[in-house]
């Protein structure tokens, strides 16, 4: 089969949460522990960093990796999900830059472990998170940045013991599978605290803060809360980032405070965070994209919960332009009541266009126009990203600006729709 044949293969035969939804989830490491054995336990031949949270953990990771790499390691940085291209998920990143895993190394993996996925049925997650860890090892990684998936204790990548966890925040997010308050999900996501192994909180509150103390004095973790940690030394502000976004601020406190605990805030390591996004190749967070003389300016985010869009929309109502046209389309799984209380209202100014990316788990373009006109939102409904965005640049001039957001989807379809 191509490489191409087998994706599609991988994603048929073993659903990806990130495509389907619920059906795909599968709680607990057991069977990735047996993968791992399998491999050879390739996670326990590099160092690792572990990161969860409901929001910022993508950011987080990326930003440490590239500090990291400046610094002279050689990084593996696993990531998810991926916005255009799956090898997204499994990076090596050097001061140089960073590659994707390639084809041929994804495609030798389904092979030779083809018989082992018939047996044990892993779930998509488990599949690539062993992929990840089997690439770092044959490349020989030094330390390798994790990102969770979904939630910490009962998560995939939870096989490892880190040097360091780090906690960006918690709210309210896959309650089905973490909780429904905010302590619940806390003791999920804490999950990932290890026995005598730092951690590192980004953000929390009188309801999560006890959750996290508890959970490092049951294991002897030292823990730090990044939100106390005076950064009035740094040589570096959230305005210094290739990252934009005013959710950077915090994302880059916590990163501060963690190589900080690892010992490595140094001058190189700060360097390295101002290009964490060029040296990294992530994009979607407050993505600034130039269209050309004349064009509007275009900016993506893949904000999707309240707890996210509460920060693009706040941002997006302080950008300078005369119109700003929304592109707007989210997921049928996400809170979209909550989102509406920050959404600015529909007007002379604001101007939304509803849309619906390419994906079943896509909240159908009608049924969000219909649930935020109670809301005073109101707008056109064009089904199909790419011609929502269309739409908008056939209207939209030089002194207005076009935001698409709402979901990893419709971004995603956004920016495929541009290189197109």
């Amino acid at each position: 089969m191509t490489y191409e044949e087998q994706i599609e293969r991988l994603y048929n035969r073993f659903p990806s949460f990130q495509i389907v939804g619920n059906r795909a989830y599968k709680p607990g490491i057991e069977t990735v522990k047996e993968l791992d054995e399998a491999l050879g336990r390739p996670h326990e031949r590099f160092k690792t960093i572990h990161v969860a949270g409901t929001n910022g953990k993508g950011s987080v990771c990326h930003l440490l990796a590239s500090a990291l790499a400046h610094t002279g390691l050689k990084v593996g940085l696993y990531s998810s999900p991926h916005l255009v291209d799956f090898r997204e998920r499994m990076k090596i990143v050097t001061a140089e830059g960073y590659r994707m895993i390639s084809r041929e190394a994804v495609s030798a993996f389904l092979t030779r472990w083809d018989a082992f996925f018939d047996e044990h049925n892993p779930s998509f997650f488990e599949i690539t998170t062993a992929m990840a860890f089997d690439f770092f090892a044959s490349e020989a990684v030094d330390v390798a940045v994790i990102e969770t998936g979904l939630g910490g204790r009962l998560d995939s990548t939870n096989i490892i013991t880190p040097v360091l966890s780090v906690i960006t925040n918690i709210g309210l997010e896959h309650c089905t599978y973490l909780g429904y308050t905010l302590e619940e999900i806390a003791f999920e996501k804490g999950g990932i605290i290890k026995p005598g192994v730092p951690v590192v909180i980004g953000n929390a509150d009188s309801h999560t803060a006890p959750v996290f103390d508890r959970l490092a004095k049951e294991r002897n973790a030292p823990i730090t809360y990044a939100q106390e940690y005076d950064t009035s030394n740094a040589s570096i502000s959230a305005d210094n980032l290739d990252l934009k976004g005013d959710y950077q601020h915090e994302n880059l406190r916590t990163v501060l405070c963690a190589l900080n605990q690892l010992g490595l805030l140094r001058p190189d390591a700060v360097e390295g965070l101002k290009c964490a996004a060029a040296t990294t190749g992530l994009r979607g967070r407050w993505e600034s994209i130039n269209l050309g003389e004349g064009k509007p300016r275009l900016i993506c985010d893949i904000g999707h919960n309240p707890h996210g869009l509460k920060w693009v929309f706040s941002q997006l109502k302080d950008e300078d332009a005369a119109r700003i046209f929304i592109v707007f389309g989210m997921v049928a799984d996400k809170d979209l009541e909550s989102a509406a209380e920050f959404m600015p209202r529909s007007g002379k100014h604001f101007r939304y266009i509803f849309t619906q990316a390419s994906t079943d788990r896509a909240l159908r373009a009608k049924e969000l126009a219909e649930r935020l006109r109670p809301f005073g939102i109101r707008g056109r409904v064009v089904p199909g990203v790419k011609k929502a965005l269309e739409s908008a640049l056939k209207v939209a001039d030089s002194n207005d600006l076009i935001f698409v957001g709402g979901s990893n989807f419709t971004v995603a379809d956004a920016l495929l729709a541009l290189e197109s």
